[in-house]
């Protein structure tokens, strides 16, 4: 089945170039001028992704990723956020309504192809995860940090914390290989399914939101300077 991609954003030249690099790699895609009208589109046409525009004429791109969190229908989509301004604010709260990455206009077609196509392979994942019978519950800990990888959930001293797909993915990886030392292109590649020739900020801004999700375990995630991230030993 072919995957299908909204685009939600008001800019007529951007929708038009967009949509052809997308219907040209393969995707069913559509878009929509205005939250309103992303909202409907979207409930009808139940998307694996979205690319969602931060202003927008009517309502903020934010509060259309909210509304879009609380639909049971559309609660796995992945939604990359697209923003002509890219301060930390702005990726922040996008982070916080639940979107899954973010670009920063003018961006390279090419990245953001790039970008839909990792999305919509972790769509089918996280999709896969939950109907899936698992043969053998695996926990993933750090002193008292959790992962239940069958069930999809983080638990920090027995309390359950909130993550994203990204975040939750980023972390897994890092549990699952205890000393290893990712440099930002593996983690792109591994992590958001694209190639490391793209920009690698992405990867410093979900780590920093990881560490705050994390609380008082957000020192797990260790900075390797000069060359990535690792997990830190646990008794450091």
């Amino acid at each position: 089945m072919t995957d299908r991609i909204l685009l939600v954003d008001d800019e007529p030249d951007l929708q038009r170039l967009v949509l052809f690099n997308l219907r040209e790699a393969g995707f069913e895609a559509d878009a929509a001028g205005n939250g309103k009208d992303g909202l409907a589109k979207a409930r009808e046409m139940l998307p694996q992704v979205v690319l969602l525009d931060l202003m927008l004429p009517d309502i903020p791109g934010t509060e259309v990723c909210r509304q879009m969190r609380s639909d049971e229908a559309l609660a796995d989509v992945a939604i990359l956020m697209l923003t002509a301004r890219g301060d930390e604010y702005d990726r922040v709260l996008g982070f916080e309504v639940g979107a899954d990455d973010y670009v920063v206009k003018p961006f390279s077609v090419r990245e953001l192809v790039m970008r839909v196509k990792g999305m919509a392979r972790r769509f089918h994942e996280r999709r896969a995860a939950r109907t899936t019978a698992q043969p053998e519950n695996k926990l993933l800990q750090w002193r008292g940090l959790t992962i239940d990888s069958a069930r999809h959930r983080v638990f920090a001293d027995g309390a359950e914390l909130s993550l994203r797909p990204l975040e939750f993915k980023l972390l897994t990886m890092l549990l699952e290989h205890p000393g290893r030392v990712f440099t930002r292109g593996e983690l792109l590649e591994e992590v958001w399914g694209i190639t490391s020739e793209v920009n690698t900020r992405t990867v410093d801004t979900h780590v920093r939101r990881l560490r705050e999700r994390l609380g008082v375990y957000g020192e797990a995630v260790e900075t390797v300077h000069g060359f990535g991230y690792r997990l830190r030993e646990p008794a450091a």
